[in-house]
């Protein structure tokens, strides 16, 4: 059952929000929220498409819920047949992973006793991304007259909509549309949809079946004798945008009609012969945790459901593809806590990612210039054009009812070194230099002008400093000298010359055409003469706890336990000008503990122990990114125990539904990709011990004691690994022809991967730090 996530209950209003999204099917360009075909707009159903965004007046721009293909609604003797509403006396909904399929199954009994089971299962075509099919059975313990409700409903549920108008109906050829156009750009959307009657090739055979519209919506009607003898039909549903091609209306009849004469059964053998290559390359198998197992596949699960793979236009938004929460936008958390997976899975889906950058960089520079700055300034909140959806006033007061300014976009500079830091661990890990040339040296070399133009020269000090600020901890807004911050911008520099080195040896005429087309020579020497001066808050501590931003020790050291029981309302919010953190020590998530990750080559185990035990206690974890930086650092000071904690802490965050819902009054429902990719990085990168440098990888693994061994593949520098980690052993071997030497160190010493076979290299006895 490590494949199987399962929810069996009487459902309740409080179990939708946790449920579609636990149980969402996706492929990269469709996410579709784990709902029940009767489910409407109240209960949160959602069909999201990847890069199509929409703004109606005023209110924030934002991802378009698309007409629902799925809505089946089963009425008998009047009676809406409805999970939430009616006699159920038994429900199951499941998500298969290995296979990305939802499956419910809910016996409902009527007023005169009749017991109506209703199945399902749907899947987002991994082959045929446009495509959603479902198969859906009804059947009955004794006999009985139903009527069938089947169509496109397009009365959606929206945050800051409604974004389609102009809604159209039509039926050609037994396959029924709804068309519309949204506000802003006017797009075209057009969702489609064929039915199949199992043994009948359409529903024109079924009694009294006719199509009826409504201003927002197509369906089909039908009556059915229900009994012991089921009755199944299978529906195919296309999503088809103005921006995909010329014709969206004729590209969704044609998908929808191809799609019916293939068959459910066929289609279903393709998308899962997809996902079980995409499991081959990626599988994580851990003997002995069932716990650990299911919830890092679930991790990876939905990190693969909603990647878009397709293209390089597209990235990961902050919720995925579950809805509209977050604006849909993509946030650092793709570039830090996500595109490591992909890295060491499925590089040629990383560099994907890493270009969507490189074609929003025009947003990026219109972003700096309207601040008063040079070179590129990313977006804090990116959506397609790369322009900033962060608005100025994110949060509502819960006591006054009015918004909050806050200076997440202005003031979260560090966006524009997380990217170049993005770029560098992916060359390091692939060695991929082509990245360069594709567009990442310009990306490198606009960000950092950006920080030549934010940069402060402190006289008094003979420094050069970064000053108003917001670092990962959004609950000290407009600090001076924020660790991390400081030390990001200082690598952005550092990588800036390394690219430019690299392709003055390699490509010199692409780097002299770069070089006049940006006018960059001159920055470039600027660059070289302020890195030795740029001051790391980090570089004077050794040893010691590292000040989180200027002035942070003379803050409030009060408990975090203590700041809760000030709180006069569960959702104000910590943050802001007169948030109860912002006068203390407490701060919302990971952020030094965070820098020593990311650089944890420059800093001793002393150190990382020191700055651990001190912010822990501190650290609210507002954020589902925090939880695997403390994780992460936690197995690197062999404490095994508390490493574990928090992997399962993020790696159950939308298992559990305990993940945060609100800030202030609003709602951040859904999922968690940056969680589900923390997760995979505190058990390979934490728990395993896992890291790659160049064409070396370390092993260092600290495996909680009942993990008795864990399997998993690796890709480095293009080569895939197969890696077993037992407390016994490392087991490493080729999969594949060896392209190139590789070295693995285990312990400190090296030892060369050989060409055939396995190497097995004994655990050294470790005691924790």
């Amino acid at each position: 059952m490590d494949w199987i996530i399962a929810e069996a209950n009487q459902l309740t209003p409080q179990d939708l929000d946790r449920q579609g999204n636990k149980l969402l099917v996706g492929n990269g360009y469709i996410g579709y929220r784990g709902t029940l075909e009767e489910f409407t707009k109240n209960q949160k159903t959602a069909t999201i498409v990847s890069g199509l965004y929409d703004k109606v007046g005023e209110q924030w721009r934002e991802p378009v819920n698309l007409p629902n293909g799925c809505y089946v609604q089963v009425v008998c003797s009047g009676e809406p047949l409805h999970a939430l509403t009616s006699r159920v006396l038994e429900h199951v909904q499941t998500l298969d992973m290995q296979h990305a399929v939802h499956e419910r199954k809910t016996v409902f009994e009527t007023k005169e006793g009749t017991r109506i089971t209703v199945r399902s299962r749907r899947f987002a075509s991994l082959a045929r991304r446009h495509l959603i099919c479902m198969e859906y059975t009804i059947s009955a313990d004794r006999e009985c007259a139903l009527q069938v409700r089947s169509g496109i409903d397009g009365d959606v549920w929206d945050i800051n909509g409604p974004h389609l108008r102009e809604l159209l109906t039509a039926e050609t050829d037994d396959i029924i549309q709804v068309r519309a156009v949204t506000c802003e750009k006017r797009v075209p959307v057009v969702v489609s949809e064929a039915m199949v009657v199992a043994q009948a090739a359409s529903p024109v055979g079924l009694p009294g079946c006719h199509t009826t519209t409504t201003p927002s919506g197509s369906f089909r009607e039908f009556q059915v004798t229900a009994g012991q003898r089921s009755l199944t039909f299978f529906k195919f549903i296309s999503h088809t945008i103005g921006t995909d091609g010329a014709a969206p209306e004729e590209t969704g009849r044609e998908i929808c009609a191809q799609a019916a004469r293939t068959g459910f059964e066929v289609l279903f053998a393709e998308h899962v012969a997809l996902w079980s290559k995409r499991w081959e390359d990626c599988d994580i198998r851990i003997g002995g945790d069932p716990e650990a197992q299911e919830a890092l596949r679930f991790s990876m699960y939905h990190l693969l459901a909603i990647v878009p793979a397709h293209t390089e236009h597209a990235s990961i938004p902050a919720r995925g593809l579950s809805g509209q929460m977050y604006k849909g936008a993509i946030f650092w958390d793709t570039e830090i806590f996500m595109l490591p997976f992909f890295t060491h899975a499925f590089p040629e889906i990383a560099r994907k990612l890493l270009l969507y950058r490189y074609h929003t960089l025009d947003g990026a520079r219109r972003k700096a210039a309207d601040y008063g700055y040079r070179g590129a300034f990313y977006a804090w909140e990116s959506q397609d054009t790369g322009d900033d959806a962060c608005t100025l006033f994110n949060v509502t007061d819960v006591f006054t009812n009015r918004p909050m300014r806050t200076y997440f976009r202005d003031k979260q500079v560090h966006i524009s070194a997380d990217i170049p830091y993005a770029y560098w661990q992916y060359y390091r890990s692939t060695g991929d230099d082509s990245i360069w040339e594709a567009g990442g040296a310009e990306v490198v070399f606009e960000c950092a002008r950006f920080f030549l133009s934010y940069t402060y020269f402190n006289p008094d000090k003979r420094r050069y400093e970064i000053l108003d600020v917001t670092g990962p901890d959004e609950y000290h807004e407009r600090v001076h000298n924020n660790a991390f911050t400081n030390r990001l911008v200082a690598h952005a520099f550092e990588i800036c010359l390394w690219v430019a080195d690299l392709l003055s040896l390699n490509s010199p005429d692409a780097l002299r055409h770069l070089l006049d087309t940006l006018a960059f020579e001159h920055d470039l020497d600027f660059i070289r003469e302020i890195v030795p001066q740029l001051y790391q808050p980090d570089a004077e501590t050794a040893g010691g706890v590292i000040p989180q931003f200027d002035g942070y020790f003379a803050l409030e050291n009060v408990p975090l336990k203590t700041l809760i029981g000030r709180k006069l309302h569960p959702h104000e919010y910590f943050g802001g000008g007169n948030g109860l953190a912002t006068t203390t020590q407490i701060i919302k998530q990971a952020d030094v503990i965070l820098t020593l990750f990311l650089f944890d080559e420059r800093y001793p185990l002393e150190t990382k122990s020191a700055n651990w035990h001190y912010y822990e206690p501190r650290t609210e974890h507002g954020s589902s990114l925090s939880a695997c930086s403390y994780s992460l650092i936690a197995a690197q000071i062999g404490n095994v125990d508390w490493a574990y904690k928090y992997f399962m802490k993020t790696a159950t965050i939308d298992l559990t539904g305990d993940g945060k819902q609100y800030v202030g009054s609003l709602y951040i429902g859904g999922t968690h990709p940056a969680g589900s990719g923390g997760a995979w990085l505190s058990a390979v990168f934490g728990l395993c011990g896992i890291r790659a440098s160049g064409r070396t990888v370390a092993i260092n693994p600290r495996l909680p004691a009942q993990w008795e061994k864990i399997d998993l593949p690796f890709v480095v520098q293009g080569q895939k690994l197969g890696i077993c980690l037992t407390h016994r052993d490392v087991s490493v071997k080729a999969l594949g022809p060896l392209l190139a030497p590789l070295s693995i160190s285990v312990g400190g010493k090296d030892y060369p991967l050989p060409g055939t076979g396995e190497l097995v290299v004994p655990l050294p006895d470790v005691e924790p730090a």
